[in-house]
């Protein structure tokens, strides 16, 4: 049996240049990202922390980490996908929106040195009160709903094809219409929130509904990124097309019970609040492990790719090539395996919470960083290979890992989220071991971001590979 061409087209007209300005627009997110995230390691790790001043540093610190490095990484390379896929009609708009994007982004990340404000940290999108973020939020938000319209108002007329490159332009369609629902929940939620409410209680109920319909855009995403890995790797992926599509149709179902939320419940209740956690368990959990287990074995399995074998250079071996693409797949199921289950254990309110969601967020991150190296050939630029681009996924992935473990085996003693320095009271010696594993791997992990982002820039200023081949790819 072949395997199902869960593969997308590449175009080559002006689409290109600018699902390359959205590629840049995540790369210096990301490097923002790990700047930022230097100093949150710096301030959680005991000893080296007391040379901070941790507390108002450290949530500073995390807040441009936290924004730069999902909302703007994930909306980036959302928006090269969108690109990719979409019609090559009215680009001024998809460029207004890139541009939009670019310039709330900058705003964002230097928001912490031009009068950062009091640091909010709200789940999903925490803030920093200060008129030059919260002005550079705005912009952003503004720049990705006019991509979102873009992509769906000009959308491919092409109906719906049941072979792998019409389940993955569902995914991503799926995942535009998502952004959509989130969208309008945070409007609603701006509209209706109570007026009394300040501080933390205000923005966390203004981003809670909109929060949790982005994560079924980062799930789709994901999805979509874990099939088209698969494929390129050989696999014989057993799932057909119209179940990936099934997959994909019940994910975006459940994003719908988030106008019911709004309709039947107060945006402050507990109800409210049940909706959107229930279905975005169910809708994506429904859709998760199915795909997870069907593209595992081309994580593990070496296979010989022919879409890959139409774009190596003669002198390069296909494993080299493939290589960085199983690693990330592989690296990334993991990670968020992990999330998932210490999701399963969490009990109160400490750091085995964000152990959940780094492992989660991570793993979208990973399959979005083997999409990049995937495309990278497509884009004009040079296949990434050798022993750094093999490495980069599992220096990343280790590092998170023992991240999380440190924050989980934190949490065990009752650590505190959100906390740094002295505010962290670690008492025993397993607190002080716990945290010093999150910082060690913390930092080995901020070296897998460092790797991957010179990896995509020393490709980037190769020769460009000829435009036959990368049409092929």
């Amino acid at each position: 049996m072949k395997p199902t061409p869960y593969d997308l087209d590449t175009p080559t007209d002006a689409r290109l240049d600018l699902a390359r300005g959205w590629l840049w627009l995540a790369l210096a997110a990301l490097g923002a990202s790990g700047l930022f995230s230097v100093l949150l390691v710096i301030s959680r790790t005991p000893g080296i922390n007391a040379l901070l001043p941790a507390a108002d540093f450290f949530h500073v610190a995390l807040v441009a980490h936290v924004d730069l490095s999902v909302l703007v990484w994930f909306f980036a390379l959302a928006g090269m996908l969108w690109s990719l896929n979409g019609a090559a009609a009215r680009l001024r708009m998809a460029w207004a929106a890139l541009g939009l994007c670019a310039v709330g982004t900058s705003a964002m990340a230097l928001a912490p040195f031009l009068g950062a404000g009091r640091a909010v940290m709200a789940n999903y999108i925490p803030v920093l009160t200060g008129p030059f973020f919260i002005g550079g939020l705005a912009v952003f938000g503004i720049g990705v709903a006019v991509l979102v319209l873009h992509t769906l108002w000009h959308a491919p007329r092409l109906g719906l094809r049941f072979d792998g490159r019409g389940a993955l332009r569902f995914g991503l369609n799926a995942a535009a219409v998502a952004t959509a629902v989130a969208l309008v929940a945070f409007v609603w939620s701006y509209a209706v929130v109570p007026a009394e409410l300040e501080g933390k209680a205000y923005y966390e109920i203004l981003f809670w509904g909109g929060g949790h319909a982005l994560q079924f855009t980062w799930t789709l995403l994901m999805l979509v990124a874990w099939l088209w890995l698969a494929a390129a790797c050989g696999a014989k992926v057993p799932l057909s097309p119209r179940l990936v599509v099934l997959m994909f149709a019940l994910a975006l179902a459940a994003v719908f019970a988030t106008p019911v939320a709004y309709l039947a419940h107060d945006v402050a209740s507990v109800e409210h609040r049940a909706i959107l956690t229930w279905a975005m368990r169910l809708g994506g959990g429904a859709a998760i492990l199915p795909v997870a287990l069907a593209v595992l074995p081309a994580a593990v399995i070496p296979a010989k790719s022919q879409m890959a074998a139409a774009v190596i250079p003669a002198q390069a071996g296909i494993q080299s090539v493939l290589n960085p693409l199983r690693a990330a797949l592989l690296s990334s199921i993991l990670l968020f395996a992990a999330g998932g289950i210490i999701g399963i254990f969490i009990a109160g309110s400490n750091v085995r919470i964000p152990a959940h969601y780094h492992g989660c967020i991570v793993g979208v991150t990973l399959a979005l960083m083997g999409v990049v190296y995937r495309l990278l050939p497509s884009l004009g630029y040079s296949t990434p290979q050798g022993r750094l681009a093999n490495a980069q996924p599992w220096v990343y992935g280790i590092g998170q890992l023992m991240h999380i473990v440190g924050l989980v085996w934190s949490g065990g003693y009752g650590v505190q989220r959100k906390v740094a320095g002295t505010e962290q009271v670690l008492r025993t010696t397993g607190e002080v071991a716990g945290m010093g594993l999150m910082g060690l791997g913390g930092a080995i992990a901020i070296l897998g971001g460092l790797l991957f982002l010179v990896v995509v820039v020393r490709a980037m200023k190769r020769e460009h590979l000829p435009q036959g081949a990368a049409a092929a790819v």
